[in-house]
């Protein structure tokens, strides 16, 4: 029996023992979170356009040289690194959170919602953080300040990304993660895998959200320009009509995702946003441009996607005697996340934030530019309950809309989130 006492005694220390950094860091994010909050609030009234971000900037690099950390400004036009080097040696983590607000007008009543204006594609625009990039930022100032605090005994040194231009640069502009790697700031420091979260507000606080491999869309903006010859509206056929061309285009391009394309290996999508051309009902104009986007989970999918993309175009608008141009970016990858690197850090999360709160789900279709820091180290991109816990998930306003709304109590759980997978990953935790 005195055996059997001192075994359950040693184990139920061992527990006890494993999990007291996760409530040490449970209690320091608790005493930030009004701290936390009103950093989101600030952000969130004052936002910026992408590579403008040039006050958020400045805010986020305030607090850190506050904490004492070496600060790095100006990365990728307006972006942020904050470099907090432990007292042991050990290995390099990335935590990253982005900073750039939309050309969204803020509809919700909020006391202190976004009043800004600013200049997009030469249009004067609202200005909101209508996809949570403000609950990055203030969950990730929150993380620093409690790794800051504890610094003597982290085994390693934390890179923390704050990213301009997250939602794309502007026409003509370098910017967002992609510029940020290119500019050094993994290889300049050795960082070794890097860690990202995004606010989701149609998921219940203190929830997270998680899928291995694939787990956001490569993105591709395309444009299709279909040249015709113009005509009085009255004869069409004195000229060549790109607009019945561009129509069938259309039509044509949602055949490859419904009848070529093998949806059951991964997802993918074809949108038309915008269809210009003519000027007047009586006048049959010259070229018609198409502008879309294209979503896609498989890189061997996504080329041929291309191509039939090219060939569907090209070969409508030549059976009418028109000619298309077919121009597509080269956009945004897949975000990926390294499947040996989630299974490592998942029982991090689910310390955090209890198992029954994690949830292996499916790949979305939407996009994120963390895909350029994952397709150079290893990284864990986890999506983070927003939602009020009582509200329906379908009456919570999506992301991008003037209705975005989160719920601040899910602020604590992120910065939790960053702490600790920072912290396991330096100690070697779960698996290395």
């Amino acid at each position: 029996m005195r055996k059997l006492f001192t075994a359950l005694l040693v184990a139920t220390c061992a527990a006890l023992t494993a999990q007291a950094p996760y409530a040490r860091t449970a209690a320091a994010a608790q005493d930030l979170e009004e701290k936390v909050i009103e950093w989101r609030r600030h952000v969130h009234q004052y936002p910026e356009l992408s590579n403008r971000e040039v006050e958020t900037g400045k805010y986020i690099a305030e607090h850190l040289r506050k904490l004492g950390m070496e600060v790095r400004t100006n990365v990728a036009h307006t972006g942020v690194v904050g470099i907090l080097k432990g007292g042991k040696p050990g290995g390099v983590v990335a935590l990253r959170a982005d900073i750039d607000a939309l050309p969204v007008t803020e509809r919700a009543d909020l006391p202190f919602a976004s009043k800004a204006v600013g200049e997009y594609r030469g249009e004067q625009v609202g200005v909101m953080h209508a996809c949570g990039h403000d609950t990055h930022v203030a969950m990730l100032m929150g993380a620093a300040e409690i790794l800051t605090k504890q610094r003597e005994n982290i085994p390693g040194t934390v890179v923390f990304l704050f990213q301009p231009a997250e939602e794309g640069a502007p026409e003509g502009e370098e910017g967002g993660a992609e510029l940020m790697v290119k500019e050094g700031v993994l290889s300049d420091y050795g960082v070794e895998a890097a860690f990202g979260i995004h606010i989701n507000s149609q998921t219940p606080v203190g929830h997270v959200n998680y899928k291995p491999g694939g787990a956001m869309a490569a993105s591709n903006s395309f444009s299709i320009v279909v040249k015709g010859k113009q005509a009085h509206g009255s004869a069409p056929w004195s000229g060549v009509d790109p607009i019945t061309a561009a129509a069938q285009i259309v039509t044509g391009l949602q055949l490859i995702v419904a009848r070529q394309t093998e949806l059951t290996k991964e997802a993918a999508v074809i949108s038309i946003g915008k269809i210009q051309g003519g000027v007047r009902s009586n006048i049959i104009p010259e070229e018609v441009t198409l502008i879309g986007t294209i979503r896609t989970l498989d890189e061997d999918m996504k080329a041929d996607i291309f191509d039939k993309i090219r060939r569907t175009a090209t070969n409508i608008a030549a059976s009418s005697g028109a000619e298309a141009v077919v121009t597509i970016d080269k956009g945004y990858p897949v975000t990926y996340n390294d499947p040996e690197m989630t299974e490592r850090m998942l029982p991090t999360v689910k310390a955090t934030v209890g198992e029954e709160n994690v949830h292996l789900v499916n790949a979305v279709t939407g996009a994120e530019d963390f895909s350029f820091f994952a397709r150079e180290v290893p990284s864990v991109f986890l999506f983070l309950g927003g939602m009020a816990p009582e509200m329906d998930r379908s009456e919570a306003p999506g992301h991008h809309t003037p209705d975005f709304v989160i719920d601040e109590r899910g602020l604590i759980h992120g910065v939790q989130l960053y702490t600790n997978l920072a912290l396991d990953y330096l100690r070697g935790e779960n698996g290395k």
